[in-house]
């Protein structure tokens, strides 16, 4: 159960990153997921573990951390095509 709570909560912070830069509407929910748990790790090695935490993620680092996974993601993607 608790890699299904972890998986519910990395798919919301990638969600909730797509939303913030306006750039998460093409992507699915696999890619929010991963963008949530990859972010997540980006922010707490960057940020540390402040403030609230969910499913064992700090959840202001996370987002911070999706949203420069989603902001660099979307760049590198847009330079290829």
């Amino acid at each position: 159960m608790g890699l299904i709570w972890t998986l519910i909560v990395g798919g919301l912070i990638g969600l909730i990153a797509g939303a913030l830069t306006k750039r998460g509407g093409s992507m699915g929910w696999i890619a929010n997921i991963v963008a949530g748990l990859v972010g997540a790790w980006v922010g707490q090695a960057l940020l540390g573990t402040w403030g609230p935490s969910l499913a064992g993620m700090a959840l202001i680092p996370s987002i911070i951390g999706a949203v420069i996974v989603v902001i660099v993601t979307s760049f590198v993607l847009s330079k290829l095509n």
